[in-house]
């Protein structure tokens, strides 16, 4: 294990279940001091658990990344905890699908709340710790429903598309200050949390588009989002990783 002073500490959002837990669990195994953070605090503290009791180095935390205030405060005591943040992740999304003229107001701002505003609020604290440091990387979680038409989709697709702007205007702001900035785009997922939304028939649609005929794993992002946080991609900065099988291309 590291010495705690040489550590690095990485912080995901959404860290408590699906694609956010394997991200989690794969930093600590390379090597990060993973901050597990998740609006659901139970579900927080099982993947914080889970990574301590494989031999990773870990903390749970709670916030709503919708709450600029909050995400401020957190950004605080993770400074005064460990003195650095070298990693963010932005895995935190609220969905709901729908056709566009049925979408309710409540939940079109909960998406826009959480999906894009989130991610500016965890940018710009993660620029105010990393900027001193003269280092850092964000990594930035888009998907195909930015480029093609999705079904009952648009509200989605409009707020990842507006990810991917982000990704490509801050990697030319932050880099200059030593901070890269990419993107993971990842194709059909069949988390615990994305079964809610999308049932058996639709993901043997995205399956029978997808040339690799398979759906993607939690891992199969995990391995990505890895990649761009390593040393291996220190001249990587504003790209977009598409981790999908080939969806976008097909």
């Amino acid at each position: 294990m590291q010495d705690a002073a040489q550590q690095r500490i990485a912080a995901v959002t959404g860290g408590g279940r699906g694609i956010g837990a394997a991200v989690a669990k794969r930093l600590a195994t390379d090597g990060f001091h993973v901050i597990v953070a998740d609006v659901d605090a139970a579900n927080a503290a099982a993947v914080t658990e889970n990574i301590v009791s494989d031999g990773g180095s870990a903390e749970a935390s709670c916030f709503d990344v919708a709450d600029r205030a909050a995400v401020q405060r957190w950004r605080d005591e993770t400074l005064t905890s460990h003195g650095r943040l070298d990693l963010v992740v932005n895995n935190a999304m609220w969905i709901r699908y729908g056709a566009i003229v049925d979408m309710s107001e409540s939940d079109v701002d909960r998406m826009i709340d959480v999906g894009l505003k989130g991610v500016v609020w965890m940018v710009q604290a993660a620029a105010e710790a990393m900027t001193p440091q003269g280092s850092g990387a964000i990594i930035n979680v888009s998907s195909p429903a930015a480029v093609r038409a999705t079904a009952d989709a648009g509200i989605y697709g409009a707020i990842k598309g507006a990810i991917s702007s982000l990704t490509w205007q801050m990697s030319s702001e932050l880099g200059r200050q030593g901070i890269r900035v990419n993107a993971v785009v990842p194709g059909a997922v069949p988390t615990e949390g994305a079964r809610q939304l999308v049932d058996d028939a639709g993901y043997e649609l995205r399956r029978a588009k997808t040339p690799l005929g398979r759906l993607g794993a939690p891992e199969d992002i995990a391995n990505a989002v890895s990649f761009l946080a390593s040393d291996r991609a220190s001249f990587i900065n504003g790209h977009l990783l598409t981790v999908d099988g080939g969806l976008i291309a097909s």
